[in-house]
């Protein structure tokens, strides 16, 4: 499954659901409030901007932001809500490709790290987010924590949502660190659609070892964007890394 096939056109003008899901105001909310607080008075980078869920509320707290985006489709949803002169976009993938211009803010939210599916493209993910950053700047992650202790010997799959019209459920393969997203939806008669992804999940220890191969330092790290307290029970986390001001 390639990422550019996943985020085709369909899947593109089915992405947003303005004011529920993600896009709900008690989690947009709290995302946008501290992307505001972290990027200052500089500018932002959105790896993998989409369909500028995070980028548009963003750009209107008057926080200059640019994108990178692999698909097209997501680019072209984004441009019905901002032109390129208000947030501008290179194509391309978020592991390689590189913004004009220095920042103060690079950030990847809603676990959007792990599409990519080797671990040599996530350190050099973030080695991408260093070469935008001034120093003293920051990379912030969103990322879930990997479901593995609901895994009974022989279980390949965990149930993470179910609702009505909807399941959603992961299936692990632990040798690769790789697991594939289900997301069902259907009717109440027969019809139903699916809608996969594959990632490769990545424990917070080993994110960190990511930050300090790019020269980053892990700044703070909480269960959620109001600053809830990370456990060992938190099923996802927002990691703050910097890089080191000058001396």
């Amino acid at each position: 499954m390639h990422q550019e096939r996943i985020w085709d056109a369909d899947a593109a003008q089915g992405y947003d659901t303005p004011g529920t899901g993600m896009f709900s105001p008690d989690t947009l909310g709290p995302t946008v409030d501290r992307l505001t607080h972290l990027a200052g008075e500089g500018a932002a980078v959105e790896f993998a901007i989409g369909t500028g869920r995070v980028a548009v509320p963003l750009a209107e707290r008057g926080v200059p932001v640019t994108g990178i985006e692999l698909s097209l489709p997501m680019v072209e949803q984004l441009r019905t809500k901002a032109d390129e002169a208000t947030i501008p976009v290179i194509i391309g993938d978020m592991a390689t490709m590189v913004a004009p211009g220095k920042y103060s803010l690079v950030y990847l939210v809603y676990n959007t790290i792990s599409n990519l599916l080797t671990q040599a493209e996530q350190v050099e993910c973030f080695r991408n987010a260093a070469r935008h950053l001034t120093p003293g700047g920051r990379f912030v992650i969103e990322l879930w924590v990997p479901e593995l202790r609901k895994l009974p010997p022989g279980q390949t799959a965990t149930v993470w949502q179910s609702g009505p019209g909807y399941i959603g459920l992961d299936t692990y393969d632990v040798l690769r660190q790789h697991v594939v997203s289900h997301h069902f939806r259907f009717d109440e008669i027969r019809q139903a659609q699916l809608f996969r992804s594959p990632h490769r999940y990545i424990w917070p220890a080993e994110l960190d070892l990511m930050a300090q191969l790019a020269g980053f330092e892990l700044e703070t790290r909480h269960a959620d964007w109001g600053g809830a307290a990370f456990t060992a029970e938190s099923r996802s986390h927002v990691s703050v890394y910097r890089i080191p001001p000058t001396q």
